[in-house]
């Protein structure tokens, strides 16, 4: 019931949306005008409403072409097929192609990547494990994967996502799984990554959060306390000693590592917007003038160990190794009203406008 509704009365809400709002963007122009001046922070209002803007015009003409595609594709008879799968590939690059580079100078954001450059993993399959923390932290590992390391990620996201229009229409065309935190009744998730996972071609790029869940202090104590009640004392206090990430969850990555046993890991660490947790925090941020650092480690096949018990040792130490790299990245603040560039070793990559530094 929930799939028609977002169908057929969520995604025609937010053409409408997006045609009442432009059509009176005038007096929105106004009204932020007026406010930008008393309120905190350079042109706030103007930024936000810009923001918004663009992305419910993007999202509209994604969903028409959605729908078009549906229709060419023999009313969804085919819509799974290779030559459809690309195209809705490149529509997701599209949009995260213009919204980053919109966000980046409307935010003044600058995103620095640290790591093996996209020439480390020529032709194969890839299974990435990111830290879930921050606003956008998702669609900015996805922005990075498509375009500077050219992947088509395969990714387990929660369904709470799904109730975005487009996200729902386009994942559920393309090779992913909408999961439930709490699993529900029956739920088989480590047989639903694995199969996500399974036969990985050599642009593809499995993605998930082990953590499950973005951090919140509060998330973390449960987590630690969950850990406890399984009797898991070892791993609470592993854990306890982290204090910058979630207890990572290893049913999902381990069911992978088995579907794909010709994959190697890439774990990926960020840090920049990670403090932001609520919309009232967002708002107070604008314009954020941030640097978000991204750190990529390869973690080849051979180094991971066979055995389920040795591999939830080896994820948490991954997960202890990210920590302390957070640790040393506190976020940098950018001098108001203009970019820097990192000093050290670094360049400027053409198609995502992010800088890449090679790892020591």
């Amino acid at each position: 019931m929930r799939h028609y509704f977002r169908r057929m009365v969520l995604a025609p809400a937010v053409v409408g949306l997006t045609v009442l709002l432009l059509s009176t963007i005038p007096l929105w122009l106004l009204v932020t005008a007026v406010l930008s001046p008393v309120v905190q922070g350079r042109l706030r209002p103007l930024r936000l409403l810009w923001l918004v803007v663009l992305h419910l015009v993007l999202e509209s003409i994604m969903l028409v072409e959605l729908f078009g595609l549906w229709i060419a594709s023999g009313f969804g008879y085919a819509i799974r097929r290779p030559y459809f799968e690309r195209i809705h590939y490149d529509l997701v690059q599209t949009y995260l192609g213009i919204f980053f580079r919109e966000a980046r100078r409307v935010l003044h954001l600058e995103i620095v990547t640290e790591g093996p450059t996209p020439d480390a993993f020529p032709g194969e399959p890839l299974l990435v494990c990111c830290r879930h923390a921050g606003p956008g932290d998702s669609f900015t590992l996805m922005h990075a994967l498509m375009h500077w390391y050219g992947r088509e990620p395969r990714v387990v996201l929660k369904d709470t996502l799904a109730w975005d229009p487009a996200i729902d229409v386009l994942l559920n065309r393309l090779p992913s799984r909408f999961v439930s935190p709490g699993g529900g009744p029956g739920a088989d998730l480590e047989s639903q990554v694995g199969a996500l996972a399974r036969d990985l071609d050599h642009n593809d790029a499995f993605v998930i959060f082990p953590e499950g869940g973005n951090f919140t202090p509060q998330r973390r104590q449960r987590a630690i306390d969950k850990l406890r009640r399984l009797g898991l004392e070892q791993m609470a206090v592993r854990a306890e000693n982290m204090p910058n990430v979630l207890a990572p969850r290893p049913g999902g990555l381990l069911a992978a590592l088995d579907a794909a046993p010709e994959a190697d890991v890439v774990l990926v660490a960020h840090t920049g917007l990670d403090h932001l947790l609520t919309v009232a925090d967002l708002w107070r941020e604008l314009p954020m003038d941030k640097q978000i650092i991204m750190r990529w480690w390869r973690v080849p096949r051979s180094e991971i160990p066979d055995g389920r018990e040795q591999r939830i040792d080896w994820l948490f130490g991954q997960w202890e190794q990210i920590d302390r790299w957070i640790d040393q990245h506190r976020p940098l603040d950018l001098p108001t009203g203009r970019a820097t560039r990192r000093s050290g070793n670094s360049s400027s990559s053409g198609t995502s406008g992010s800088s890449t530094t090679r790892p020591d």
